[in-house]
């Protein structure tokens, strides 16, 4: 059960405890009116108070962040997690690129949430799903996903102010004319189409950066940064330069090289730990399926994406 403690120093004493919560420990409004929902949600040195009690010097503040409401829809299912860092507000996990991330159609209780269900299940923790940054199925490597409703708030507030920063490796079908720049180019979703999304001047703004490390075989390895998060946007920029991303069904083409999946992986991940403020970047290297698209290369490793692995981090149990 999260809470975040505050100790009332001098120049805190005499503040309302609204104001305490929204202006020193970051909570949202609604953050707070979950805490509110709880008999001990809102505690002056451990007694319950309302928002409006005003704190003294040396009191000590603590509020409930967790979960009020779980994800029951979610069914807990044992399953595969590579959990590269854990504390106790969030979680950066390398997804493998054959695994869905939500429940839906056809995957009911093979996703990461499903997952990630059975392994909170398993260490007592009451939580919901939290996802920060989402990953197509056919797309493997690093993702963040927050423990309580706050973290998710925090670290969708970097992710949106570019603080939280991803970066992709690709293997596409050809080789860019330029070897490096910006796709600048709206994205809109395609007309009678679900699923695809398409380069349009009435889309949404869209912008990505590439830099093409690697050529052979007709093929290219592309690093690429995204400025905007819009749905199949390495994708799609990819294939509006002509170079779609190898076994790509949506874009492309499917190959029995890379079966149910296409060649996009999250390389690197940076964010800011939502309580602390530290400073969180792990790096995963391509995998082999990838890595076999382009035979004899000289493919990047960690290390070489210019990230560094977090300190004070703990393993998954």
């Amino acid at each position: 059960m999260r809470r975040l403690t505050l100790p009332i120093t001098p120049a805190l004493a005499g503040k309302d405890v609204n104001t305490l919560l929204r202006k020193e420990l970051k909570l949202s409004g609604s953050s707070v009116r979950r805490a509110k929902t709880l008999p001990d949600g809102i505690l002056l040195d451990g007694q319950p108070v309302f928002t409006n009690a005003r704190a003294g010097e040396g009191q000590t503040l603590s509020v409930f962040v967790g979960d009020t409401v779980l994800s029951q829809q979610i069914e807990p299912v044992t399953g595969p997690l590579d959990i590269l860092y854990e504390d106790e507000d969030l979680l950066l996990i390398n997804k493998d690129g054959r695994t869905p991330v939500h429940p839906s159609q056809g995957h009911h209780g093979d996703t990461l949430a499903n997952f990630l269900m059975a392994y909170y299940e398993a260490i007592g923790l009451r939580a919901a799903f939290h996802p920060v940054n989402r990953l197509d199925r056919g797309t493997s490597g690093l993702m963040a996903v927050a423990k309580h409703p706050h973290a998710h708030e925090l670290l969708q507030q970097q992710l949106q102010d570019g603080r939280l920063t991803r970066t992709y490796l690709a293997v596409c079908e050809g080789v860019p004319e330029s070897l490096a720049g910006v796709v600048d180019a709206p994205i809109a979703r395609e007309p009678g189409s679900v699923l695809r999304r398409m380069v349009s001047p009435e889309g949404a703004a869209a912008r990505t950066h590439y830099e093409v490390l690697e050529q052979a075989n007709g093929r290219s390895l592309v690093r690429l940064r995204l400025e905007t998060g819009r749905t199949h946007q390495i994708r799609v920029h990819m294939t509006h330069l002509g170079c779609p991303l190898v076994g790509d069904f949506l874009y492309g083409e499917e190959t029995q090289e890379l079966p149910d999946r296409f060649a996009l992986h999250s390389a690197s991940i940076r964010l800011y730990q939502p309580i602390t403020g530290e400073e969180l970047s792990l790096t995963s290297p391509l995998p082999p399926d990838l890595a076999r698209l382009l035979p004899g290369k000289r493919l990047p490793l960690i290390g070489e994406l210019g990230a560094k692995q977090p300190e004070g981090c703990y393993p998954a149990r």
